[in-house]
């Protein structure tokens, strides 16, 4: 016969065990969230609603499963434009995704605070860059009670790659998943940096380029920022950066002087250009190679290292700007130092990196080399 009062006892801590749950499941709590630009912000976590301006497949990759039911609202309309065929796989992955609020572009001017508050957000998430331009806009979102949160993908440092995804790990209420991605991420550049600096091999020239208005006039390319960056860290000796700060374009005539050694023509999915570079989910890898031969063309460029010793290739654009550009900073490293490198698998990393914690996968062309032999 059962005691009656280990029978309360059980009772009682069953009972406990329920309501714990239930708080787990139902309340989000009051925590205060250090973003990258150091402010001290109280969100209640985890969100229930958010509202993200940028970095979608950053937060969906940290959130998980329950990252797409509590996108209230973002910043839709580069991604969708941009990535059109990947948004439409995890749209038919995640139909909820359909519902979502759009609300304007900040670097289009059609970003609109009204569409912001009637999405009923419990925290906005914005990039460091979105921040800085709405500015005193957000004045309204304050009055609002709305907490702003500042992530910070496009600087390409490591620093700011780790803290905006412990950052969206806080806000999604998945910690433990975001430490896993920040480890593995600052792992992988560690791991390119020692080698590095342990071989002490002089830095090949290098030259990156957006490939999206075709080889018939010279596009963007990189200083100190997104690719620019990520070369840096790799060991590139980035050609562009003393005529560019963040991105803007070189002339001819400055790029057959500096004569660079490696060059990398970026591109997406999406281009108007018949010639441009295209990249991406469901692009034919020999189209792309295609493609990054017309770049070869341009006059003078016969006669460019890159061009007469095969070190022509083709990245990405959509895995840059994210905690995916680890795949991204393997091949480059790779492409300038092969010897060095021989044993990374950028393609196994980007598919990987899917595979662990994204629900659709990437089928195409995301790296690609031109080489005659």
């Amino acid at each position: 016969m059962k005691s009656p009062a280990r029978h309360l006892i059980f009772s009682g801590l069953a009972a406990c065990a329920l309501w714990m749950g239930a708080i787990s499941q139902a309340g989000a709590a009051p925590a205060v969230v250090q973003d990258v630009l150091g402010r001290q912000v109280t969100v209640d976590v985890p969100a229930k609603r958010v509202m993200l301006g940028f970095y979608i497949e950053d937060y969906f990759a940290v959130g998980g499963d329950g990252s797409f039911d509590r996108l209230a609202g973002a910043s839709l309309g580069w991604f969708v434009k941009s990535r059109p065929v990947v948004w439409k796989q995890y749209a038919e992955k995640k139909p909820q995704l359909l519902k979502v609020t759009d609300v304007g572009s900040v670097q289009d001017q059609t970003f609109s605070i009204e569409k912001v508050l009637a999405s009923k957000p419990s925290v906005v998430v914005l990039a460091d860059w979105q921040y800085q331009t709405l500015g005193s806009e957000l004045a309204r979102l304050e009055a609002a009670n709305i907490p702003v949160v500042v992530v910070d993908f496009n600087s390409q440092t490591v620093e700011r790659h780790v803290s905006s995804v412990r950052v969206l790990g806080r806000i999604t209420g998945e910690t433990a998943r975001a430490e896993q991605i920040a480890r593995d991420y600052s792992n992988g550049v560690e791991l390119i940096q020692q080698r590095l600096a342990k071989a002490k091999l002089p830095a090949p020239g290098i030259y990156i380029e957006l490939g999206d208005k075709g080889p018939a006039e010279y596009s963007y390319t990189y200083g100190k920022n997104m690719w620019g960056a990520m070369a840096a860290q790799v060991g590139g000796r980035n050609i562009a950066e003393p005529f560019i700060k963040n991105w803007g374009n070189i002339s001819p005539e400055k790029f057959l002087s500096a004569n660079p050694d490696v060059v990398f023509i970026a591109g997406y999915e999406s281009v108007t250009n018949p010639a441009a570079m295209q990249m991406g989910f469901e692009i034919d890898t020999q189209q792309s190679l295609q493609r990054l031969k017309g770049f070869t063309q341009r006059s003078g460029w016969s006669g460019v290292n890159a061009v007469k010793h095969q070190k022509v290739y083709g990245v990405y654009h959509g895995a840059t700007r994210s905690i995916l550009d680890l795949a991204m900073m393997q091949y480059m490293a790779k492409a300038m130092y092969p010897g060095l490198f021989k044993d990374l698998n950028p393609e196994g990393t980007y598919h990987g990196f899917y595979a662990r914690y994204l629900p659709i996968q990437p089928r195409g062309s995301f790296m690609v080399h031109l080489d005659r032999k």
